[in-house]
């Protein structure tokens, strides 16, 4: 329970810091990070804490899903980010698109590696995932469709506000998941599934 509780906790600082630096790299953002940046442009707030902010909104729409929140999910709203606006603050822009491109291709690794550490954990989801997962449990959705339908909204509500739309969110798109499925694996602390012994008396002759 320690060492899980430290992944979760470690998992959960290094997703901020890998969000902020995908947000320093200037060339694009997931779709929430987009959202929470043009929410940021737009009311003055730091974006990390309009992340937190977000995350515990999204939260509420847990209840009529009838989805329940576990550890992880609070901790979640609580420290990534909060993570994210400290490293924002001492996080220097890179200058010039191959800086960038490389600098953005780094917090891609860094989120991947965190989810695996966080996700690993088994916690609870965070409320983003969360969501999705309400959504498919409570209508029928598709997971496929039900994230596509919620992050195509906040993607095109943050461009509108003024986030950061561009390769970054593409490469996002068609990295993260494949970046993830190798790192959680390296991470994951489900109990290993033991297979029953056979007896002698019963096996079969």
């Amino acid at each position: 329970m320690v060492l899980r509780s430290v992944q979760l906790l470690f998992g959960l600082v290094l997703f901020g810091v890998g969000c902020a630096v995908m947000v320093e790299a200037g060339i694009g953002l997931d779709p929430w990070t987009v959202f929470a940046q043009g929410i940021s442009r737009q009311t003055g707030i730091g974006i990390g804490w309009v992340a937190n902010i977000v995350g515990f909104l999204v939260l509420l729409a847990w209840i009529p899903l009838r989805q329940r929140p576990g550890v992880g999910t609070i901790a979640n709203i609580l420290l990534v980010g909060t993570a994210m606006q400290f490293a924002i603050d001492l996080l220097p822009a890179p200058e010039g698109f191959v800086a960038q491109l490389l600098v953005f291709l780094g917090g891609v690794a860094i989120v991947a590696l965190a989810s695996g550490l966080y996700i690993g954990a088994r916690f609870g989801p965070g409320p983003r995932d969360g969501l999705m997962t309400g959504l498919n449990a409570r209508f029928g959705w598709p997971i496929w469709a039900a994230r596509l339908g919620v992050e195509s909204t906040v993607l095109v509500a943050g461009w509108l506000l003024g986030g950061t739309v561009g390769l970054g969110t593409v490469l996002f798109a068609v990295l993260i998941g494949p970046a993830v499925h190798v790192t959680l694996p390296w991470f994951d602390r489900r109990p290993p599934v033991v297979a029953p012994v056979v007896q002698p008396s019963d096996a079969t002759v």
